[in-house]
């Protein structure tokens, strides 16, 4: 496996880069699109795939631009509105990417995904294939969230997590997450003794900082969910640039703009990543000093003979944090079975011989 790009100089010559781009960046105060940044946004991307450098863009604004078709100001609230503002603005913004890649005589690819392309095995592997399948052709895939169908409980929460997830998806050199503000500041950029912080190393680089939330009104997150999104991916392996749209260019020309995180970690899979930091946990199965030794020491899956107890209400396929007799987390995994079935069959010697496992080894990632 390759090396992970480590020098912020070298963007420009990085083989795949992931770019994520904000709502907020996108739109006019009004709600509408804002051709000028999109104009200068796609040129940038269109020079570096002229470059030779294959390019994936994650980008928002879907929302904010069917949002005025339906008489909406700012973003919906209501799931059911929101999701209707997505459906009439996904084509509008899919067609004036076009229409700018277009100058350039490139074309997009447009990808929708959901939490399932990342959880399923076989979806994953059909999401990742799709889009080393456009790269390799010299499409420029265009990824957003599948907000059409994505339910409060099985959605990524916004897209930077999905572009960190992306990134990891395409085994990308870096990924570049674009927003209003111009990197991370140790406070609010609106205090005078605010100042902005070039690179980090580690989580502890962060832990004094004060990070707020959301930022603008058709957002969905703010500084706090960049900053999350680059911990994800850089906890993978993979190095991440935080900076305003218009520092796009520059960017690309030198990396000397924005926030630079330095990998923390070994390359790893957007699944694994997923199960591992960012997937909501439903419930908590307890389980017996035998098959807590079993899961620290080998890669084996878990059976109902092994649960001692369930905690919470979850279903098939919902994550759930496997613990130890004394509360300590040793694993997370997507459960085989509701808590209510797993009730029945905890500890079952007999019954439950020739069942699927509780947890299989392949949905399971160990904590400690």
């Amino acid at each position: 496996m390759k090396a992970p790009l480590l020098n912020r100089h070298l963007l420009g010559q990085a083989r795949r880069v992931v770019v994520k781009v904000g709502s907020s960046s996108l739109t006019l105060p009004d709600g509408s699109l804002n051709w000028t940044q999109l104009t200068h946004l796609t040129s940038v991307l269109s020079a570096a795939r002229e470059r030779g450098q294959q390019v994936v863009l994650v980008s928002s604004g879907a929302a904010a631009a069917g949002a005025p078709a339906l008489g909406l100001t700012g973003r919906p609230r209501e799931i059911h509105i929101y999701q209707a503002a997505c459906m009439v603005g996904q084509s509008r913004l899919m067609a004036a990417y076009e229409h700018e890649f277009l100058k350039a005589g490139i074309t997009i690819g447009q990808i929708l995904l959901t939490v399932e392309d990342v959880v399923n095995r076989r979806q994953y592997s059909n999401a990742q294939s799709a889009l080393r399948t456009l790269l390799g052709l010299g499409v420029i895939p265009i990824v957003n969230e599948n907000d059409a169908v994505a339910t409060d409980e099985h959605r990524f929460g916004d897209n930077d997590r999905l572009a960190a997830l992306t990134a990891h998806l395409v085994d990308a050199d870096a990924l570049i997450l674009l927003t209003d503000v111009d990197g991370l500041y140790t406070a609010p950029p609106k205090y005078s003794q605010a100042r902005l912080i070039t690179e980090v190393n580690s989580r502890k680089d962060l832990e004094s900082l004060e990070i707020t939330g959301r930022g603008s009104d058709v957002g969905t997150g703010g500084m706090r969910t960049k900053v999350d999104a680059a911990e994800l991916a850089s906890s993978g392996g993979v190095p991440v640039l935080l900076t305003s749209a218009e520092n796009v260019g520059t960017a690309f020309e030198s990396g000397n703009v924005g926030t630079w995180f330095n990998p923390t970690g070994r390359r790893s899979s957007a699944r694994r990543l997923w199960l591992e930091h960012a997937a909501q946990v439903r419930g908590q199965i307890i389980v017996d000093d035998g098959a807590a030794a079993a899961l620290r020491k080998r890669g084996v899956s878990l059976l109902p003979v092994g649960v001692a107890a369930v905690a919470g209400r979850f279903g098939p396929g919902d994550m759930v944090e496997i613990r130890d007799m004394t509360g300590h987390a040793i694993a997370r995994g997507l459960s085989g079975f509701s808590s209510e079935e797993l009730v029945r069959i905890a500890g079952d010697r007999d019954g439950a011989q020739g069942m699927k496992p509780v947890v299989h080894v392949n949905d399971l990632v160990r904590l400690s």
